[in-house]
């Protein structure tokens, strides 16, 4: 597997990435009974936290004590991974993320 990198679409990556797991949060919080502010304050507190642990800025421990280093790629195809030259900032998409899809449901 060769690892290339492609900063322009490892961000179109990293986007839809954050898209799918915030849209997924916020359907189990609204399937919980959480609605309006609540449920986009939860969904943003959940997401943010995940982006944390994604990006590399959430620090982690195996049981063995030593420090683990998640290092974000995405599959391009059967041979080929890309990646930006550094860790994962999937954390600054969010804000967009949330004001197109917190507009789209006050829109329903």
């Amino acid at each position: 597997m060769k690892l290339v990198q492609d900063t322009d679409g490892f961000e179109q990556c990293q986007i839809a990435l954050m898209k799918e797991i915030s849209q997924a949060i916020a359907v189990k919080l609204v399937e919980a009974g959480l609605q309006g502010a609540e449920m986009e304050n939860t969904t943003a507190d959940i997401a943010f936290s995940i982006a944390s642990i994604l990006d590399d800025t959430t620090g982690i421990e195996a049981a063995d004590g030593k420090e683990v280093h998640p290092y974000l790629t995405f599959r391009l195809d059967e041979n080929h991974l890309i990646h930006c030259g550094e860790n994962a900032y999937t954390y600054e998409f969010l804000p967009g993320i949330f004001k197109k899809m917190f507009e789209q449901q006050a829109e329903k």
